[in-house]
Order: structure tokens, then C-alpha cells, then sequence
């Protein structure tokens, strides 16, 4: 039966995630150089076009949409093709079309997660024909496998409550898989690629952790208490992750950045994305707090050492971040929690959902793996990955875009 309540906050929740993708658009826009500006926040700008079109077609039904041997929906729902106003399979308290666009929102900003790792390099048509295809290879699948009736890593006992697996892992995997496939940017062994504008950055924070109360609360599917208790295990672990980078900061330079600061609240927010409706208020400190150490270490010295050119980190943060946040779902998961939860988590004895989140999270990695590189070959065989050494020197805004950001220069390329 449907409950005017939670349907107007569940509207709300999907609003409020929608704007996550402009947001991720300011905190890319803002970390990268003045004449890749435009083209930074493009590339997230335009799949919400892009995505928004390709679920209505047929993403919905392919991800939510019956089951193929728990790995893929079916087509029965093509141009939502029975999905109306009554209640869905997936949720008995909202219509069946608010839950498709709620999830049509998660399928809008993962892949514009990955863009942050091939900033400045990647031709945008190469792009957009990647993202189109992930979609279909890796992302459908992925929501069908965890959250679909069916789902083959569902049904083997790992949980995933706003797209840990789904949205970070999967991303962030691709991410740096695509930025070795590209090759690193032209002088990042000898430049330094400092942010343009970092009030940009404070601004796509800010609205990334506004926007991730509907990502992570709204995952609840009903204006209810384990909404509430979504809501508050998500402020609580970004918090804590922003105050443990920024103690990072004052260890290594003795100053607190902005930056840091921003990066640590994301961090907290990916992290305990997977388990926000399962681990319990006290357990988001220590996700939080853990989270900041273990992501600034793979972006400071994984990376270094494997010599990767990831522009802006998306996989040392959304990768990293979401497997992290993965593994302690399973330490700190709780039945009484919510009840999706087939058994405790390692804190409390249980060592079952600790051994299937480690299985989901080893099968999302390979699928990201496997799926990115298909996907990278088929462009390739259209349109180059990569663009020119003059495109790359002027900026990928004018040569891409034949737009400029800014009216003059000021030094700052």
C-alpha cells in the first residue's frame, strides 16, 4: 500500500542525489587545471543526460528487471514497460516508478566517477562511448548481482546497503584500470598539477555529503527508523574521516589544507556507504577514522610506487575507500539491525558475512577489471582513446569544447 510519507521522501531522496552528480562535477572541476575545467565538469555533465536516457531504454529492466541466473535482469521492462504508480516488487510502501527513478540517480553518478582518473588526457568521445558501454557490461549487471531479485551475490550472503560494490568498487576499479590503459598525463613526472580553484572543491564537498544523506537514507526505501539510523551512521563517519585527514595534515606539514579536509569528508561518506544501514552509530567512528590513513596511504605511496597516473585519485579514494568500507560491513554488521543481514559480523563472532563481503568484493574487482578492458578495446576500435600531444598541451576545454572557462590567463596552466 502506498504511504504518502515515505513517497515524498524517497521523491526527495532521489532529488537530493541527482545533485550529487553537479556536485562530483565542482569537486573534479576544482581539483584540475584552468584549461581542463570545462571539459572535467562535462564529462560528469553529460551522463546525466546520457545515463537518465539508457534507464529508462533498458537499464532499469536489465538491473532490476526479472533475473537471468542471478547475474542480469531481463528486458520486461524495457521503456519501464510496467513499472506505474503502484508498489514494485522492490519496495511495498512507494510506487514502483519512484524507485526507479531513485535508482536511476545511482546509475547517473558512478560512472561519472570515473572520469576523475583520465582528466586532461582522455578524448571526450572515447569517453562518452566508455561510459555507454559500461553501463551495459559492467554496471547493470553489478546492481542486478547485489540488489536485484535473484542476485547472485545477494543471494550468497553479502549485503551491500547504497552501492559500496556497486557504485565505489566498481568505479573506482575502472578508474584506474582506464588511467593505465591511457597512460600518464603529459609532464606528471616532473609538474606538479596543483587545484584551480579550491572554493570549487569546498562547494562539491559540501554538496556530495548534502546529497549523501538521500544516497545512503533513502537506500532504506521508506521514511522510517533504519532511514534515521542510515542518516546518522553517514554525517558520523564523514565527520570523523574529515578530522582524521586533517590530523593527517597537521602530522605531515603541520597545517590543516582544505583540501585534505574535503578529501576526508568523501572519504567517510564512501566508506560507510556499504554498511549505513547495517553497523551500528558506534562503529561509523571507527570506519571514519580508519578510512582517512588507509586512503592517504594508497594515494601517497601505492601510487607513487606503482607509478599510475590516476588524476584525482579514483581509485585511491572511491576504490579503496568503498573495499574498506566493504570488509568492515562485514566486522561490524548486525542482524538486529536490519534483517537483510543473514548473520553478524566478525566483531560479534560471526565470521559468515565477514567471508561473503570478502567473496563480493574479489568478484566486483574482477568484473570491473575484466569489463573495463572490453569495454576500453571496442572504443579504441572507433575512436582514439587518447588525445594528441597538442590537444593535451592547450587544454582539452578548447580543443574538445571550443569553450574557455575563463577570459583571461593567469598563469595558472
Amino acid at each position: 500500500m502506498i504511504d504518502t510519507g515515505s513517497t515524498g521522501f524517497m521523491m526527495i531522496c532521489a532529488s537530493y542525489v541527482f545533485l550529487m552528480t553537479p556536485g562530483l562535477a565542482f569537486f573534479y572541476g576544482g581539483l584540475v587545471r584552468r584549461k581542463n575545467v570545462l571539459n572535467t565538469m562535462m564529462s560528469s555533465i553529460c551522463i546525466m543526460g546520457l545515463a537518465s536516457v539508457l534507464w529508462v531504454i533498458c537499464g532499469y529492466s536489465l538491473a532490476f528487471g526479472g533475473n537471468t541466473h542471478g547475474i542480469i535482469g531481463t528486458l520486461q521492462n524495457v521503456f519501464l514497460n510496467g513499472v506505474g504508480w503502484e508498489p514494485g516488487s522492490y519496495a511495498d510502501q512507494i510506487p514502483g516508478l519512484v524507485f526507479a527513478a531513485f535508482q536511476m540517480m545511482f546509475a547517473i553518478i558512478t560512472p561519472a566517477l570515473i572520469t576523475g582518473a583520465v582528466v586532461g588526457r582522455m578524448d571526450f568521445r572515447a569517453l562518452f562511448l566508455f561510459i555507454l558501454l559500461w553501463s551495459f557490461v559492467v554496471y547493470y549487471p553489478l546492481a542486478h548481482m547485489v540488489w536485484g531479485e535473484g542476485g547472485f551475490l545477494a543471494e550468497i550472503g553479502s549485503i551491500d546497503f547504497a552501492g559500496g560494490n556497486v557504485v565505489h568498487i566498481s568505479s573506482g576499479v575502472s578508474a584506474l584500470v582506464l588511467s593505465i590503459i591511457l597512460g600518464r598525463r603529459t609532464g606528471s613526472d616532473q609538474n606538479n598539477f596543483l587545484p584551480h580553484n579550491v572554493p570549487f572543491v569546498i562547494l562539491g564537498a559540501s554538496l556530495l555529503w548534502f546529497g549523501w544523506f538521500g544516497f545512503n537514507a533513502g537506500s532504506a526505501l521508506a521514511a522510517d527508523g533504519l532511514a534515521a539510523h542510515a542518516f546518522m551512521t553517514t554525517n558520523t563517519s564523514a565527520a570523523t574521516a574529515m578530522l582524521s585527514w586533517m590530523l593527517i595534515d597537521m602530522i605531515r606539514d603541520g597545517k590543516p589544507t582544505v583540501v585534505g579536509a574535503c578529501t576526508g569528508a568523501v572519504l567517510g561518506l564512501v566508506a560507510i556507504t556499504p554498511g549505513a544501514g547495517f553497523v551500528p552509530l558506534w562503529a561509523a567512528f571507527i570506519i571514519g577514522a580508519l578510512v582517512s590513513p588507509i586512503c592517504y596511504f594508497a594515494v601517497s605511496f601505492v601510487k607513487a610506487k606503482l607509478g599510475y597516473d590516476d588524476a584525482l585519485d579514483a581509485f585511491g579514494c572511491h576504490g579503496v575507500g568503498g573495499i574498506w568500507g566493504g570488509i568492515a560491513t562485514g566486522i561490524f554488521g548486525k542482524t538486529s539491525i536490519n534483517s537483510v543481514a543473514q548473520w553478524d559480523g566478525l566483531a560479534f563472532g560471526d565470521y559468515h558475512l565477514f567471508v561473503a563481503q570478502i567473496l563480493s568484493i574479489v568478484i566486483t574487482i574482477a568484473i570491473a577489471v575484466v569489463g573495463t578492458l572490453l569495454c576500453a578495446f571496442v572504443v579504441k576500435q572507433i575512436v582514439p582513446l587518447r588525445v594528441g600531444e597538442r590537444a593535451e598541451r592547450f587544454g582539452l576545454d578548447e580543443t574538445m569544447h571550443g569553450e574557455r572557462a575563463y577570459p583571461t590567463f593567469t598563469g595558472l596552466d
